[in-house]
This record gives structure tokens, sequence and C-alpha cells, in this order.
């Protein structure tokens, strides 16, 4: 994990590299640093650390999936992440309660992958590292896009309760 500074941000801080669902550690840590840096960081400060983690997170995992040698390996978890800061985001002010109620809603769309996360997480599925010389660049972007689509689905769900 160290050899290497994207593979820290990629790994999640060593949480992506935990044996049991990888991705749903790297939720938790997201969650869990949530909490710890919203006592600094307000909704200004939040939206810059989303927006600059998105292209930090792409390059990282095309970085690491490419020193790995797989395209879209489990243990990269930028992507949840980011996502997941993205929904509590802006889902924030909410309960404790309802903030589990997220997670949920964003585990599930991440790990089933219905409709347009499926859809965007198979764009990417079809590279070949040996015959595109650019596979490496568009795993990265596969890697964040399918849990960014999760983060809408999760939010379009959230607001469609919270409004109707």
């Amino acid at each position: 994990m160290f050899s290497h500074p994207a593979h820290v941000i990629a790994f999640g801080l060593g949480s992506g590299l935990s044996r049991i669902a990888p991705g749903t550690s790297g939720t938790l840590w997201a969650w869990v640093a949530f909490i710890a840096l919203s006592q600094w960081l307000g909704e200004f400060g939040w939206g810059v650390l989303i927006a600059l983690s998105i292209p930090v997170g792409w390059w990282a995992s095309t970085v690491t999936a490419r020193h790995m040698g797989v395209l879209d390996p489990g243990n990269i978890v930028i992507d949840e992440i980011v996502a997941f800061w993205l929904v509590l985001w802006l889902v924030t002010p909410t309960s404790l309660v309802g903030q589990a109620l997220a997670f949920g809603l964003f585990r599930y769309f991440d790990a089933a992958k219905p409709g347009p996360v499926g859809w965007a997480d198979r764009l990417f599925h079809g590279l070949q590292a040996d015959t595109d010389r650019h596979a490496w660049t568009k795993a990265g972007w596969g890697i964040m896009l399918d849990d960014l689509v999760a983060a809408g689905c999760t939010l379009m769900v959230i607001a469609i309760w919270r409004f109707a």
C-alpha cells in the first residue's frame, strides 16, 4: 500500500484492504471521516473537497489499477469514499438514522448495480489493457463512475422519500 501515494488514496488509507466486503469497509470509513471532518469543514469546504477528490480519485484509481494489473480491483475504495461523501454532504443535516438509511441505500445501489448503476459499470468492462492504449485511464474513470451514479440514485430515492 505504501509503495506509491496513489495506493494510499485508492485503498482508502487501508480500509479497502479488508478481506471481507472492502467496498462496505471503504464506505464505513467514509462515514467516520465525514463525521470527523465535519467539525472543520462547512458546506463550501465539503464541496471543494468532493470536487477535488473526484479527479484525485480517478488518478489514484488509474495508477493503482495499472500497478495491480487489474482494470477494476475490488480493493480500490476511493470511489465509494467520494461518492458516499457526496451523499452525506447533500443529505445533511440529517439524524444518525437518516445517515444509516443513506448508507444502506448507497450500499444497495453500489453492490446490486440496478439500472443506471449497472449501465455505468458495464461501460468500461469491455476494456482490453493489451489492445487499448487508453484502457488504464478509462478504467480509472470507470472505477469512479458507477459509484457516482450509485450516489445519484441514492440521492434520488432520498429526495422522493423526503418530498413526496
